[in-house]
């Protein structure tokens, strides 16, 4: 019997040591996401290499992702493909200036979040971040049915579908790149400058001396006739005396 319960003990102190402890421990919290990066969510999707290229180049990326990170107001991005960029004319982009590169970047950025369903109530034109608040490059969205159209002046894109989404960005793939109208439009010429007035007249005009008019000669041509006259009276008297 003694033997009994010291095999019992035995298995029950086995049994005690063989427990798992972790069943002890709080299970480890999951990790915080981390900031929005949307380059890593272009690069996650492929297929828009020039146009991260051009996000990182032109600092815009930088931009949008500190928006993001530091307010609730929402971004909408429509990110043209590679093969949108590979349709552009040969030498456009280098056409461009640094200036204007960061504008056509920050051109195919909303500053609001839009759903694919609020394209369809959406009021037009839609403010873009090139331009600042002036809103100086607007493009014009429409929606017919599921498809949704981008237009811009220069430019008729189609959204093809939806890269990523978190209520705060959405991002989208667009079939052309937006150029901007105002790229493309000779500025209007500059205003000539107004002449002020001045006189013309000098103070002396009014005695006619200066001002290039002719001066009054009828006391010259009188003098001049009474000459005459009298050279022919003496003339006259001449000869009667003569006769």
């Amino acid at each position: 019997m003694k033997h009994f319960f010291s095999l019992f003990s035995l298995l029950f102190i086995s049994l005690l040591q063989s427990t798992p402890n972790s069943a002890q421990s709080p299970a480890a919290a999951p990790a915080a996401p981390g900031p929005t990066n949307l380059t890593a969510i272009l690069e996650k999707a492929s297929q828009f290499a020039t146009f991260i290229r051009l996000l990182q180049t032109t600092k815009v990326a930088d931009q949008i992702d500190t928006q993001l990170d530091t307010s609730n107001q929402g971004l909408t991005i429509f990110a043209p493909t590679d093969n949108a960029f590979s349709n552009l004319k040969p030498g456009t982009l280098n056409s461009f200036t640094d200036e204007q590169k960061v504008e056509l970047i920050q051109f195919h950025v909303v500053p609001s979040f839009f759903s694919p369903s609020q394209f369809q109530t959406v009021s037009n034109p839609l403010r873009t971040q090139a331009g600042g608040s002036e809103g100086a490059f607007p493009l014009n969205v429409t929606a017919n049915g599921s498809q949704v159209n981008i237009t811009t002046g220069v430019t008729d894109a189609t959204l093809a579908n939806s890269v990523y989404s978190d209520n705060q960005l959405a991002v989208y793939q667009v079939d052309q790149v937006l150029l901007p109208l105002s790229f493309f439009q000779t500025p209007p010429p500059a205003p000539a400058p107004v002449k002020s007035k001045k006189a013309t007249s000098s103070p002396d005009s009014s005695s006619g001396t200066d001002d290039g008019s002719p001066s009054d000669s009828s006391g010259e041509n009188c003098l001049s006739k009474n000459q005459f006259f009298a050279f022919i009276s003496s003339i006259v008297l001449v000869l009667l005396a003569l006769s």
